[in-house]
């Protein structure tokens, strides 16, 4: 993958919609909703042994979990009809207990259309509702929207807002195996699995997606979305299904991972965050959450029982790290993280991006400022890992071709086997993770963040994180030239690592360093109120927010980088 960025147009792989994955899902909504209520039903009565006492315990906690869920956290967005539903489901489970005179046969049926109902419930609320014309609308809303703002920005005089010089391409670069992931796109099914920093992303990959000349994808996007009006309306258009973080009973993860997996067997295009929820310290994920990851290894290998044994039925996994030079909500998210890992030690405030006239503002701030985004596609692999070729063959690490269809098979058939496939999710797991890192792309405040950080670090070596931030700001100051040559030993050593193939960097890192540090500075959490990173007028560098700091260097943590500031 090259780390420059060429602008080009893509012709759509399927023109006709009648033909996109998703509209076929749309059509057969319905039936689709209702073989996942099914299928999940199915498959937890199969994890509690068929064992009635296991079944009963586990739709207890479910409803327990649920009537607290809506006295201690509820949404604007949850039905009006929660606590009616709920309370329906608890006065049937005590009427079961109260029968004397039913048979074994009698609770068992009774217990399983409880367990149904819940199912069905799930699956009609987490199921996406894609619409073509919505879907339509909402890429020409953004698109011109965006496009406009970013003309204003930087064509000058009274024809800048109708100009069409600048594009939304020239803002957001799209790099990487693009021809690659297009090719397999109209071969097989794509599950993509991004890095996750901002609410943003889904927005922007949904552009990529349909730039790239793609169908839409289907996505889990978080159900608190819903809540914020401008994010609700893209959500829906853009093909989402809903994904409720507070539930974290059994049946409604097992009627999710189903919804997942059942989708990606439809041949529809799927769009996951493995990280599970947004980065709250500002690393690239290193532990994914293997839920729904687990469901492309569970759909692989039911297509291979299917007996869909060609290309069609293969499953390929695009890793897409996106790179900004700024977070929107990273005062809020880092708060979080450090009050979690310090727990007391850390006082934490209120979220502040909560609302769409925020989020408005903070667009147009994005689109008429300079600071542009890359989205790096990485090389599609199959669900064990291993890259594929242009065809769709995946081959092992000395380029020797595979059958995927071996990993699922025993006594010469394909067969079920979960703690297999446990295994197998926990081996792609670490291999996204490996090419995040492969394929992130370092941006100039990527750069000036960790340097500065590691210097005020080593000048106080003896102090904890916790200390650290909570330094006084006559100790916060660096010497500009001790920087600058601080910053140039980094990107040495970057440019050792990019060599190997191991990270990629942004063409504004090949400039003189004086340039590079400006850029950085320049563009380093320039929406927030205090900046992490500034250069004062007497030849020194300092942050007006530590722990903003600490979150724009964390971008670089796994690389080894800190050594060189031992």
């Amino acid at each position: 993958m090259t780390d420059d960025y060429i602008k080009q147009k893509y012709d759509p792989i399927l023109p006709r919609k009648d033909e996109w994955p998703v509209v076929k899902l749309a059509k057969s909504r319905k039936d689709f909703v209702q073989n996942v209520a099914t299928f999940s039903k199915d498959k937890i009565i199969s994890m509690t042994g068929n064992n009635l006492d296991l079944l009963k315990e586990e739709l207890e906690t479910t409803l327990y979990r649920e009537k607290l869920r809506i006295k201690q956290n509820p949404w604007l967005v949850d039905p009006d009809d929660e606590e009616e539903f709920w309370t329906g489901v608890k006065s049937h489970l005590v009427q079961i207990s109260f029968e004397s005179q039913a048979t074994e046969e009698d609770k068992k049926a009774a217990y399983h259309k409880i367990l149904e109902s819940i199912t069905t419930r799930y699956s009609e609320e987490i199921a996406s509702n894609f619409k073509h014309s919505h879907y339509k609308a909402t890429r020409k809303m953004v698109t011109f929207g965006f496009s406009r703002l970013l003309n204003a920005a930087r064509v000058k005089g009274l024809g800048s807002i109708f100009s069409k010089q600048y594009t939304l391409q020239d803002k957001i670069q799209i790099i990487g195996e693009t021809a690659q992931l297009r090719d397999l796109a109209s071969k097989g099914t794509i599950v993509m699995v991004p890095t996750h920093f901002s609410n943003l992303d889904s927005i922007l990959i949904g552009w990529t997606i349909s730039t790239l000349g793609m169908p839409p994808f289907l996505y889990g996007a978080g159900l608190n979305l819903f809540n914020i009006q401008i994010f609700a309306y893209f959500m829906n258009a853009l093909g989402a299904y809903k994904v409720d973080r507070r539930k974290k009973n059994l049946l409604y993860l097992e009627t999710l991972k189903s919804y997942s997996s059942e989708a990606i067997q439809f041949g529809c295009h799927s769009l996951f965050f493995p990280g599970g929820t947004r980065s709250r310290s500002g690393r690239i994920e290193n532990k994914l959450k293997l839920g729904l990851l687990s469901t492309a290894v569970e759909a692989q290998r039911a297509n291979y029982e299917k007996g869909f044994n060609d290309i069609s039925g293969k499953i390929f996994i695009v890793p897409v790290t996106i790179n900004y030079h700024f977070t929107l909500e990273a005062p809020s998210l880092i708060r979080e993280h450090l009050s979690l890992t310090g727990q007391e030690r850390y006082y934490k405030e209120t979220d502040e991006f909560s609302n769409s006239y925020k989020i408005s503002k903070f667009l147009v701030k994005f689109f008429t400022k300079g600071s542009d985004i890359s989205v790096s596609i990485g090389q599609p692999m199959d669900i064990l890992g291993n890259y594929v070729d242009k065809e769709g063959n995946s081959t092992d690490r000395d380029g020797r071709m595979i059958d995927c269809r071996d990993y699922f098979m025993s006594n010469g058939k394909v067969s079920v086997d979960p703690q297999r496939e446990e295994v197998y999710t926990q081996i792609l797991g670490d291999r996204i993770v490996e090419e995040f890192h492969k394929i992130n792309r370092v941006f100039s405040s990527h750069l000036v963040a960790f340097t500065a950080f590691q210097m005020i670090k080593k000048q106080n070596s003896k102090m904890d994180l916790f200390s650290l931030l909570r330094l006084p700001d006559e100790d916060l100051v660096i010497d500009y030239s001790d920087f600058r040559a601080s910053c140039q030993m980094v990107l040495n050593r970057l440019m050792e690592i990019r060599a190997k193939g191991l990270v990629h960097v942004a063409p504004h890192l090949k400039q003189d360093i004086e340039k590079i540090i400006a850029h950085g500075l320049e563009n380093v959490g320039m929406y927030h109120a205090k900046r992490p990173l500034i250069k004062t007028g007497d030849n020194t560098i300092t942050t007006q927010d530590m722990s903003l700091l600490y979150y724009y260097h964390n971008r670089l943590d796994g690389y080894d980088l800190e050594k060189l500031f031992k």
